[in-house]
């Protein structure tokens, strides 16, 4: 028998021996937890709402901020979001550690269908695992999905705002650099609406944990032309915060 690509031998063992509840000393987090990737946003609202400060994550690349406030009653643990499969995951597990139990993340990407306007909103009602985090939480499938509960609340926020939005699928690839014509037009054939870095393997490592999570995105660059337009991705400010907004709305329904 032939030995199995590594990424493909998962491992069903429920404890490794790193667990980030025996880890993790803080148990500060309320279940309902807004992870953003937009940093610029979470500082400047912030100050705003006057959000208290909770003990940060920790990481060879700085200190990561975590704050926590009460909107509508409800208790909202804010988290700025980094970039990349790997790192974004240990977040989420470290907030799962922290007593976070229901995650809506915002962040944006980019689209394989031009005829997503730059800014729009997406939401991803599954991820093509091309990455390699999810693989160690999950068997080996071509897909993973958010659960429903989350994005039956982020459709209803967009619905009561009045805010238009794309559903379907997104590919999650750990390589910016090798997105090959060949795998986008692949991509495209199988449904994926957008390309972004986190999505599958936030998803797999909610499904593992048993708790609940959804992701809003807003279109940035166009791969889907015969040359890349960056348009105007990470500029547009507006957009993210209003994005984020959404995405804190929607957790309040959790």
């Amino acid at each position: 028998m032939s030995e199995l690509v590594p990424i493909l031998e998962f491992d069903s063992d429920l404890e490794a021996i790193i667990e980030p509840t025996k880890a993790i000393k803080h148990r500060d987090f309320p279940q309902h937890v807004v992870l953003c990737f937009f940093r610029e946003v979470v500082e400047m609202i912030q100050g705003r709402l006057g959000l208290d400060t909770l003990p940060p994550f920790k990481s060879e690349m700085g200190e990561i901020r975590a704050f926590v406030g009460s909107f509508a009653e409800v208790s909202i643990a804010i988290v700025p979001c980094p970039v990349g499969a790997p790192f974004a995951a240990g977040i989420l597990e470290e907030s799962i550690a922290r007593g976070g139990r229901k995650f809506v993340v915002c962040g944006s990407a980019g689209v394989l269908d031009s005829g997503i306007a730059s800014g729009g909103i997406i939401i991803p009602i599954s991820a093509v695992r091309d990455e390699g985090t999810s693989y160690h939480y999950l068997p080996p499938t071509r897909e993973v999905s958010p659960t429903e509960l989350v994005l039956e609340a982020i459709r209803t926020t967009l619905d009561e705002n009045h805010c238009p939005y794309r559903t379907g699928k997104t590919w999650t690839t750990d390589a910016i650099y090798r997105e090959t014509r060949g795998k986008i037009v692949r991509r495209r054939q199988e449904g994926c609406i957008s390309v972004e870095m986190e999505a599958a393997a936030l998803f797999a490592v909610a499904q593992f944990r048993n708790v609940e999570i959804g992701m809003l995105l807003y279109g940035g660059d166009d791969v889907a032309g015969a040359e890349w337009d960056k348009r105007e991705f990470g500029q547009k400010i507006p957009a993210r915060e209003m994005l984020f907004w959404m995405a804190l709305e929607s957790c309040m329904k959790l």
